[in-house]
């Protein structure tokens, strides 16, 4: 196997060299970094990373493979993967292939030999910006300027481009989820069918009419990519149908979207939350959550509340920042958090609040049926 000099080259001007197995296409994104040791292959298949280019903290990467199981969407939704080493081997009884062959058929370009350390370092201390993955032993000028010609993430509306294009259902019984899919996880539609819902998964342009009209018991507000405010058509819908009392829920993008629609603003990160080892507090109490998360924008605010949105009350804050984790409010069965309690990968600490959420539903289940 030969080698091709390859480079990540960042909008600031400094470039990291390395080396790809096979010849890549150029790929530009948004350059950013997790601090995930495993699960390579659910961060890759997220649609939350859309439109970026993931580098990997964990110094060796693919040494377990991928199998078909572990897949988050149908395929890699990331613009290209940054690595310290890439196994050329794997072990493990689930894996199908390896992972550098697996990205090559979906043209995902894979860079290897990086000094992932000072890549990341800088990220931390320059903030996450554009970059390039491209061949060749330095940065062109012709490939500088195209740098620069990128879209940035903010005013981004990348929802649009990963959700459904038509409404599906899984599951016969149980109380009825419709999920606005802006970029939704497997695992989330796993986790409503072991607790016994059954989910219509909806596109992110769904109206109130036509989710109204599938009868919803519950609400839920997925995880995407991109700037949530440009993802405005939603906000309207959202109001109208919070506003009438039906159980809402909403994770990531979708908890951004839920605080927008009640007042609030959200505004970009330096360089984000993307891992599996994030600590976030519970307001009024001791506890710790251990959370994945994946999301380059937040919502304002703090202890004391979300500015705009006074019918909000924060539930969770982050300990390494005190940004906005958790929101809810104070009338309604609404609620939303910031991380990503389905993880995959990540540990399971907030797997809890998809329960709280079925208790909201059941509950307003049988207000109905009383009051009918």
């Amino acid at each position: 196997m030969t080698d091709h000099p390859a480079l990540v080259l960042l909008e600031d001007g400094e470039w990291f060299a390395g080396t790809t197995p096979w010849p890549v296409a150029e790929r530009f994104g948004e350059v950013v970094f997790t601090t995930n040791l495993s699960g390579y292959q659910e961060t890759f298949t997220d649609p939350s990373y859309r439109g970026q280019i993931v580098t990997m903290t964990a110094p060796m990467v693919g040494n377990y493979g991928v199998n078909e199981e572990d897949l988050e969407s149908g395929g890699p939704q990331v613009s290209g993967v940054v690595v310290r080493e890439l196994s050329r081997t794997h072990s493990n009884w689930r894996a199908s292939g390896p992972l550098g062959p697996w990205l090559a058929h979906h043209q995902v370009p894979i860079i290897e030999g990086v000094d992932t350390r000072r890549l990341t370092r800088h990220i931390r201390a320059a903030g996450a910006m554009r970059g390039a993955i491209a061949l060749g032993d330095r940065p062109t000028a012709d490939l500088e300027e195209r740098l620069q010609a990128s879209p940035r993430m903010e005013g981004l509306d990348l929802a649009s481009l990963v959700t459904v294009t038509s409404p599906y259902q899984e599951g016969q019984h149980g109380p009825h989820i419709v999920a606005y899919d802006f970029g939704m996880k497997r695992n989330i539609v796993r986790i409503f069918l072991r607790l016994g819902c059954r989910v219509t998964v909806v596109p992110a342009g769904t109206s109130t009419e036509e989710v109204l009209a599938l009868k919803p018991d519950g609400l839920f507000l997925s995880n995407g990519p991109g700037d949530p405010a440009a993802v405005d058509y939603v906000i309207p819908h959202l109001r109208e149908l919070t506003r009438g009392g039906l159980p809402t829920f909403g994770i990531c993008l979708g908890h951004q979207l839920l605080a927008i629609a009640f007042g609030g603003q959200t505004e970009k990160l330096p360089y984000g939350h993307r891992g599996g080892n994030h600590p976030v507090r519970a307001v009024g109490s001791e506890r710790v959550l251990i959370t994945s998360q994946n999301h380059g924008f937040a919502v304002r605010g703090d202890e004391n509340g979300v500015p705009g949105a006074p019918d909000l009350r924060v539930t969770h804050l982050n300990l390494n920042d005190g940004t906005v984790e958790g929101i809810r409010h104070n009338e309604l069965p609404v609620f939303a958090v910031q991380y990503h309690p389905e993880a995959s990968p990540g540990p399971h600490d907030a797997y809890p609040h998809f329960a709280e959420f079925l208790q909201a539903v059941t509950a307003s289940c049988g207000e109905n049926a009383a009051t009918s």
